[in-house]
């Protein structure tokens, strides 16, 4: 499933949710979207400066625990 059916159909679900519970949205629905845009436009502006310079991605690598084996008393 791509990520932007996951999306919507999240979105519909808690919009679903929000009218079994008769709760309004925090904002209202125009600002929430034009809020989403600018994530989106964001996102995308930042994924094509990288891609433009050639510079890969920042990788994290997290350091993996040392493991302890035997008993001490």
């Amino acid at each position: 499933m791509s990520t932007g059916l996951i999306s919507l159909a999240a979105g519909v679900l808690i919009g679903l949710m929000y009218a079994v519970l008769k709760v309004r949205s925090p904002a209202p629905p125009a600002l929430a979207l034009i809020g989403l845009l600018g994530m989106l436009a964001g996102e995308q502006a930042t994924r094509h400066l990288l891609s433009r310079d050639g510079a890969t991605p920042p990788q994290v690598t997290v350091p993996q625990a040392k493991s302890q084996t035997g008993a001490s008393s």
